[in-house]
């Protein structure tokens, strides 16, 4: 079954993990949901390298967080927060490549 992210999420947000890395939170609606996305292993460095147009090597981690039902990714900015052509101050808009992410769970 085809699923999108947004369908089974309550967050999906990104913020500043201090000047040079991003942070994504993923926030699942129900426990079931969770569960089957982070055992299937969907959201791996792989497929965030791949999103963000990054190498695998600035994908820093990715952590399940059970209490919370949700998935953490951290990223290497590509440019640090406040340098000149970074365009994202807070990093607060650079989630967006999640919302479209449609897999099969």
């Amino acid at each position: 079954m085809a699923i999108k992210l947004t369908d089974i999420t309550d967050i999906i947000r990104s913020k500043n993990a201090g000047p040079y890395e991003l942070t994504f939170d993923i926030m699942f609606k129900t426990d079931e949901w969770y569960e089957r996305v982070a055992k299937a292993d969907v959201i791996n460095t792989a497929l965030i390298a791949d999103l963000y147009k990054i190498p695998v090597t600035d994908v820093l981690g990715i952590i399940d967080f059970v209490p919370a039902k949700a998935i953490k990714v951290t990223i290497r900015r590509p440019i640090a927060s406040g340098a000149l052509g970074e365009t994202d101050v807070y990093g607060a808009q650079q989630h967006a490549p999640l919302l479209g992410l449609v897999f099969a769970v």
